[in-house]
C-alpha cells in the first residue's frame, strides 16, 4: 500500500520539523562488495535507499556501481530502492557505492503542538500497521502478556507507555546464541533477549493486539561521541499510532542501554540515526524470486532466483564541518 500523503498531513510534517529541538549535519557512505560470483549467471541485486521525510532531508552525491543503477519502489510501504541486474555476468566480483548527504531532525512527538489531533490513517493504512507479520504474531503468547500489563488501562497511550514499559524491564540486549536479530516475538518472549529488531518486534506485537497500530523502521545508528568512522551493522525501531496525537516514536532498545533516557525514547528519538526503510515481510520492485524479506537495510542479492549472501559490507559517516 503506497502511503500518499495529503496536503494536510505534508503541512504537519512540516510544522513537526520547525518543532525539532535538534538536527545533525552528516555524510553517509553505504558501500559493498558481492563476492565469489560463478561467471554466466543471471544476477539481480536490490539496496535500499534512503529517502527525505518530515525528520530527515536525503541528497545522494553518487551512485555508482559495476551494473547500471535504476531508482524503483514497492507499493505497500513506498520504500525507495536501487536495481541492477545482468543476465549473463562477467568475471566475479561486483562492488556498488551509494553516498548521501543527510540532515537528520530530532522527533519530539508528545510535547509537540495540538495540531497533531488532524493526523489521520486512512482505513487500508490503519487495516496494514494492525496485521501479524511472519515472526510477529498478534495472537497468542505476546497478546496475552498484552492483556496482563495493560490491566486497568484504558486509552491507548497509556497502554503502549505499559507495553514500552514491560519489554525495558524484561527484555536484555543480547547478542550472544543464536535466533536473535530475526525480530522473531516467540524467539523473545522465550529468551527475553536479543537486538533492537527482537525489542521492537515484540513491542509492535503487543501493541497491535491491543488494536493500536504500530510500525517497523530500520537504518543506521550514528555514535553520539564521534564525528566520523565506521559504522558496524543496522539500528531499527518503532512508531506507534494514537487518534487525536498522530505518529508516536518510541525506541526500547536504545533506553535500555541508556536507561536514564527511558522517559525519552517514549515518544522520541534522537538525531544519531539515518532511516533506509520501513516494514517486515518485503516484496521488492522489481518483485524478488524469492520470499519476501525479513527486512531491508543491507543489500538482497539473487543468483539465478536464488539468495546469494556472499557479500562484503562499508558503512562510515563524517559530520559536516567536521575534522578528521
Amino acid at each position: 500500500m503506497l502511503r500518499k500523503i495529503s496536503l494536510i498531513s505534508l503541512l504537519l510534517s512540516v510544522s513537526l520539523a520547525a518543532f525539532s529541538q535538534e538536527s545533525r549535519h552528516f555524510t553517509f557512505h553505504y558501500a559493498f562488495t558481492v563476492k565469489n560470483l560463478p561467471p554466466g549467471k543471471k544476477v539481480r541485486i536490490w539496496i535500499p535507499a534512503a529517502q527525505s521525510d518530515a525528520y530527515q532531508d536525503v541528497k545522494v552525491f553518487s551512485a555508482l556501481g559495476d551494473l547500471p543503477l535504476k531508482r524503483t519502489r514497492e507499493s505497500r510501504h513506498g520504500n525507495d530502492m536501487y536495481f541492477a541486474e545482468t543476465k549473463h555476468l562477467v568475471g566475479s566480483e561486483l562492488h556498488f557505492d551509494i553516498e548521501y548527504e543527510v540532515t537528520r531532525r530530532e522527533r519530539v512527538a508528545l510535547r509537540q503542538s495540538p495540531q497533531l489531533s488532524t493526523v489521520a490513517l486512512t482505513r487500508r493504512e490503519r487495516l496494514d500497521d494492525l496485521h501479524a507479520d511472519a515472526l510477529v504474531p498478534i495472537t497468542g503468547l505476546p497478546a496475552e502478556l498484552a492483556v496482563n500489563v495493560t490491566q486497568g488501562k484504558t486509552q491507548p497511550l497509556d497502554k503502549a507507555r505499559a507495553i514500552y514499559d514491560y519489554v525495558f524491564s524484561t527484555m536484555r540486549y543480547d547478542k550472544t546464541g543464536k535466533g536473535w536479530g530475526r525480530g522473531d516475538v516467540l524467539y523473545a518472549c522465550d529468551a527475553k533477549k536479543g537486538n533492537c529488531t527482537d525489542f521492537h518486534s515484540l513491542f509492535i506485537a503487543m501493541a497491535r493486539s491491543q488494536g493500536i497500530p504500530a510500525r517497523f523502521e530500520i537504518g543506521f545508528p550514528l555514535p553520539a561521541d564521534k564525528h566520523s568512522g565506521e559504522i558496524a551493522g543496522y539500528h531499527c525501531w518503532s512508531d506507534f499510532y494514537v487518534d487525536g496525537k498522530g505518529w508516536i516514536p518510541v525506541d526500547i532498545s536504545e533506553a535500555w542501554k541508556h536507561p536514564e533516557k527511558r522517559d525519552y525514547f517514549f515518544g522520541s528519538h534522537d538525531v544519531n540515526r539515518v532511516q533506509f526503510s520501513m516494514g517486515r515481510d518485503l516484496r521488492l520492485s522489481p518483485p524478488q524470486e524469492g520470499k519476501p524479506l525479513n527486512y531491508f537495510v543491507y543489500p538482497y542479492v539473487e543468483v539465478d532466483g536464488k539468495d546469494y549472501p556472499n557479500i562484503s559490507l562499508e558503512f562510515s559517516f563524517k559530520d559536516v564541518g567536521s575534522v578528521m
